[in-house]
């Protein structure tokens, strides 16, 4: 499994080019493709900008010397690429298992392209596998899950290994939704969008294009 996440991050490095403003997901795949960035920079003298999407991705990126803004800093990015946990066969996909979701999509909302990059484990005909995660403020959080509750979303709060509510890096709380089969997961979006103290949910509907991944046959590319 290590391996596969590591051919498609290095494979994602390559749409990279000198002189790009690239956003820098977050997770276990992407970390692949931030490190075979690194080697770029050092190796090839790679001139790049990297936005990130997590404390987590900006302390990797620091240490190998992948030069950094912050999204408020470039009036776009050209490229991201991220991983993902689940995704669906119209390019659906639930985000948000590092918990980085809220600003892996203010990074990827700005973003001219946007690549996911995942093993073959992550495709799924629709979506619902995974738990969607929604950000909320702590103000009122008891509300919203009582909310949910009643909606049949089975939530649960997202702990820490302390049994602590989580805190995520822009510190609000995560419950994660249960939902066995989402058949509409942007009837599912707006809903959430709608509940007031939700920050943000991890149902990224229609946002990419290109979804690199690897398999028992190799790597493929899937294009919308």
């Amino acid at each position: 499994m290590e391996n596969l996440k590591k051919q498609v991050g290095i494979k994602a490095a390559e749409f990279v080019k000198s002189g790009m403003i690239v956003g820098l997901g977050t997770g276990s795949t992407a970390a692949f493709f931030v490190e075979e960035l690194g080697r770029r920079v050092r190796e090839e003298k790679l001139e790049i900008i990297g936005v990130t999407t997590s404390n987590v991705t900006s302390e990797q990126a620091k240490a190998l010397g992948i030069p950094l803004r912050s999204i408020d800093e470039v009036d776009h990015v050209d490229l991201t690429v991220d991983g993902a946990d689940e995704i669906d066969a119209q390019l659906n996909g639930i985000k948000g298992g590092g918990a980085a979701l809220l600003m892996e999509k203010i990074v990827a909302t700005y973003s001219k392209d946007y690549i996911w990059i995942v093993d073959e484990s992550k495709l799924s005909e629709k979506l619902g596998s995974f738990m969607v995660p929604v950000e909320v403020i702590p103000y009122g959080a008891e509300q919203i899950f009582r909310k949910f509750e009643a909606a049949g979303y089975a939530p649960t709060w997202r702990l820490t290994d302390t049994a602590e509510k989580l805190l995520t890096d822009m510190h609000h709380w995560i419950i994660d939704l249960h939902i066995s089969k989402i058949s509409e997961p942007e009837e599912l979006a707006r809903t959430l969008d709608l509940t007031v103290g939700v920050v943000e949910h991890g149902l990224f509907n229609n946002m990419v294009k290109k979804v690199i991944v690897a398999g028992a046959d190799g790597i493929k590319i899937i294009e919308k």
